[in-house]
């Protein structure tokens, strides 16, 4: 998963580098033209506007764009294979425990992806010391595989915070900008301040955004942790009834 992330890591600064050069090529290109706006299909309206918007604030929101992606897709991969059909391997641990006692069972956890499976082998690992151990390391390693489940999700939830915030601060240097401009010449042009506005709008447009687009990411990986952590729990509970169970 390090692997997978670094590789997404990088192809995203590459695609982040390439559609800034893009897009500077493009809005010089359409400013030497002087197409129309109307006339723009959407990705290249889109491209416009985010040269317009100042390279910058607008490079940096899309930073937190392309680089928060990453790590949502990273982890959506990471806990799809964590995802463990928990009844199934219920059955196959107690069928276990029932024909060939502890070490089929972890043989059975062995054979299995995921943190249930894991906790599951951690419990049964202590099993034959007594019911108290064995409950102290499923409750352990529970807290450990919990810590996996959520990683790096904080920086998700950073890049959505961030991204709006930028955008905000491009707001105010935008007003600040065009305020100067009403200073220097002294009389209040509308064509004066109205770039600079129009760059506070776009930055804050952009990086709503993108904070959007993360925060749908993050709500999703957020209720795929929950329910991974509901099995976990679960299945704990299943696994001291089954080695109550079999200790008899």
């Amino acid at each position: 998963m390090k692997r997978l992330f670094s590789i997404l890591a990088i192809a995203g600064l590459m695609a982040f580098t390439t559609t800034v050069n893009a897009a500077t090529k493009i809005a010089t290109t359409l400013q030497d033209a002087d197409v129309p706006t109307e006339d723009l299909s959407f990705t290249q309206q889109v491209k416009e506007r985010f040269i317009e918007g100042g390279p910058f604030f607008m490079g940096i929101v899309l930073l937190c764009l392309i680089l928060g992606l990453a790590i949502a897709i990273e982890r959506i991969i990471y806990l799809n294979l964590a995802t463990t059909n928990t009844k199934k391997l219920t059955q196959g641990v107690e069928d276990a425990l029932q024909s060939g006692g502890v070490e089929a069972a972890k043989e059975v956890c062995r054979n299995t992806k995921g943190p249930v499976a894991s906790i599951f082998y951690q419990g049964l690992d202590r099993a034959d010391e007594n019911l108290e151990a064995a409950e102290k390391a499923v409750v352990a390693y529970g807290g450990v595989q919990m810590g996996q489940l959520e990683k790096n999700v904080s920086w998700i939830s950073l890049f959505i915070a961030l991204a709006p915030m930028l955008g905000f601060m491009g707001t105010v240097l935008g007003m600040i900008d065009a305020f100067d401009k009403i200073e220097a010449a002294g009389d209040m042009n509308p064509s004066l301040v109205a770039g600079g506005i129009k760059v506070a709008l776009l930055t804050t447009v952009f990086g709503l955004i993108v904070a959007i687009i993360l925060q749908i990411f993050y709500n999703y990986i957020i209720s795929k942790i929950d329910s991974i952590v509901n099995d976990m729990e679960d299945a704990s509970i299943t696994l001291m009834d089954l080695l109550v169970r079999h200790k008899k």
